[in-house]
């Protein structure tokens, strides 16, 4: 492979380098992603063990600071901001015991939604590059192997000399970018496919953690 690589046209050498660029990013993005989840899980658990065993929603707020890998933690914060502000306007009418509304829950319901869906789009971030390396670099690897084949038969041509000693190490090179091509998309493939599986794991998980949430403002201030 490598006395091909040596002798291997221009062409073929930025085909090969440019799906070389295409794998170094997508390993890095799949090495990150993978400690990202993987931070996310244990964050997860710990952050809702705090969430159902503190008594006070006030003590569960200072303890995101140190769960801010979480997206539960954004999501407790912006429902907890906002359920603040709808006490301090049901203050106006039962400043000792305020209650909230149906009204006033569903803008607690809807400051959750928020959270949940900007969360989500800071776990998405960079998946796309995945789904392109994916999509893409087998297309390119073939565009390289097509070209490579060209050449390999415009060479035998003008030799004037068909045997398959001639033609085989232009094919041999052109193949190359094809393997090249796989041997970056099928890791991308894999990785992409589980990090979606994890993430609707995620966003399951957060939708449960809202209703949750919900219930207990229900419970105490309705």
């Amino acid at each position: 492979m490598f006395s091909h690589l040596a002798n291997a046209s221009g062409f073929a050498l930025i085909i090969l380098l440019l799906l070389l660029l295409f794998s170094l990013l997508s390993w890095t993005i799949i090495l990150r992603k993978w400690m990202t989840f993987r931070a996310v899980a244990q964050k997860s658990h710990d952050f809702l063990t705090i969430f159902r065993k503190s008594p006070r929603l006030s003590e569960i707020g200072s303890a995101c600071d140190l769960y801010h890998g979480t997206p539960l933690a954004g999501i407790f914060s912006a429902g907890y901001q906002e359920l603040n502000t709808q006490l301090q306007a049901a203050k106006s009418h039962n400043p000792e015991r305020p209650v909230l509304s149906d009204r006033n829950v569903v803008g607690i319901q809807r400051a959750l939604q928020r959270a949940a869906t900007a969360e989500l789009s800071v776990l998405e971030k960079s998946m796309s590059w995945l789904a392109t390396t994916a999509s893409v670099t087998p297309f390119i690897g073939l565009l390289g192997t097509v070209v490579g084949i060209i050449n390999a038969f415009t060479g035998l041509s003008q030799e004037g000399t068909a045997s398959i000693q001639a033609v085989a190490p232009g094919i041999a090179e052109a193949l190359i970018a094809t393997a090249a091509g796989l041997f970056a998309a099928i890791p991308a493939v894999i990785a992409y496919n589980q990090f979606v599986s994890r993430m609707k794991n995620i966003a399951a998980e957060m939708d449960d953690f809202s209703s949750e949430f919900l219930n207990l403002v229900e419970r105490s201030f309705s």
